[in-house]
């Protein structure tokens, strides 16, 4: 199975080069790539119920994704991003907070870092969106990352704590020729309810279940040792 998704992976990355989909930074591969027509999905997105009754939305720090961190923190929301790698935890955003003239800063990885502040687990809020990247989605909600299982711990850190669950809308933005017919699943993974593109929206079938958690079995010695949250959140639950 972890082939297939790796192979899948490898298609994408070399389609969005081969076809100039691609941009920066580049090459995409190994990455959450980032996409032409970016903005739009954002754009598009931004126009979607589930985004505008959202107070607090969660979403991943990848370079696709940066138009809707700034979508967000325009529309007076406050973003929950975590930080690269989980390596030290999440970063909370809040608009009312940063000058107006810093928000699109703000929307950066860098600039997360100087103008948020970081959250401990026990202050984690609550966020009513999820977004997520993806490098392959298909219409049952099934996706795929880069292959290294950030989306479903950052997940699974917040199932674990009760601040997101089955209710939690989860959407992620990619460009059409990233969404394809199927993906294998692995326990883990995280399905998305809605996909946004440039020029679409599709409601997923939700029939793709998703973990409750963090499954610790899958969580080794060296993920607890790159990521502090996670060896805090071990630690409580066996305390």
């Amino acid at each position: 199975m972890r082939a297939a998704k790796q192979a899948l992976r490898e298609r994408i990355w070399d389609r969005l080069e081969r076809e100039g989909l691609a941009r920066f930074p580049r090459p995409v591969r190994g990455r959450i790539p980032n996409f032409a027509g970016a903005e739009a999905a954002a754009l598009r997105l931004s126009r979607l119920p589930v985004f505008a009754q959202a107070r607090i939305v969660k979403c991943n720090p990848d370079a696709p994704q940066r138009p809707v961190r700034l979508a967000a923190l325009q529309a007076g929301k406050m973003v929950l991003m975590p930080a690269p790698r989980l390596r030290s935890g999440f970063l909370l955003l809040d608009p009312a907070r940063i000058p107006s003239d810093r928000l699109r800063e703000a929307a950066s990885i860098a600039g997360a870092f100087r103008l948020g502040r970081p959250v401990d687990l026990a202050e984690l809020p609550r966020p009513d969106l999820v977004v997520v990247g993806s490098v392959a989605v298909a219409p049952d909600g099934a996706r795929v990352g880069k292959g290294e299982g950030y989306s479903e711990l950052e997940y699974g850190v917040l199932a674990e704590l009760g601040r997101v669950d089955t209710r939690t809308p989860v959407v992620t933005t990619v460009h059409d020729v990233q969404v394809v017919h199927r993906i294998p699943r692995e326990p883990f993974d995280v399905p998305v309810d809605v996909i946004v593109t440039p020029t679409r929206v599709i409601q997923t079938s939700g029939a793709v279940p998703r973990p409750s958690g963090i499954l610790w079995e899958y969580v080794t010695g060296a993920m607890l040792q790159a990521m502090p949250i996670l060896a805090e959140l071990r630690s409580r639950r066996d305390g």
